[in-house]
């Protein structure tokens, strides 16, 4: 019995595998194979061929931060009607230090912290 379970295909799995240009996901699938009767295959010969449109491969930061924390970076949090847009990245350390002290925050990164050992639980560490 058991030999004869072996040679029993389960249910929903496709015996056939499409790779490279044919594989199911293939950016360039839709140029290769046709997309419904003839009759409309040669409609769109004839008209210009419009871009495939590539759907983006990752979700946005904002997106992600929405959907774990639950916090809208797309919306002003106060009155949640306009969209928010980044305008800019300050990456240079002047430039971030000089914002921080005009808005009367500190400048200087908070210490790090010692690592604990492996003996070491939270009860010793004062509250």
């Amino acid at each position: 019995m058991q030999r004869l379970v072996a040679l029993v295909l389960r249910l929903r799995l496709h015996l056939i595998r499409f790779h490279g240009v044919l594989a199911p996901n293939a950016k360039l699938r839709p140029l290769v194979v046709p997309q419904g009767p003839p009759a409309q295959a040669q409609a769109t010969a004839e008209c210009e061929v419009e871009p495939v449109q590539a759907r983006p491969h990752r979700i946005s930061w904002a997106r992600l931060l929405k959907r774990v924390f639950d916090i809208d970076l797309r919306h002003y949090p106060n009155c949640g009607r306009g969209e928010l847009k980044i305008i800019a990245a300050i990456l240079e350390r002047p430039v971030i230090e000089k914002i921080l002290t005009h808005l009367g925050l500190g400048a200087q990164p908070p210490p790090r912290s010692l690592a604990r050992t492996a003996g070491q639980d939270f009860q010793d560490f004062p509250a």
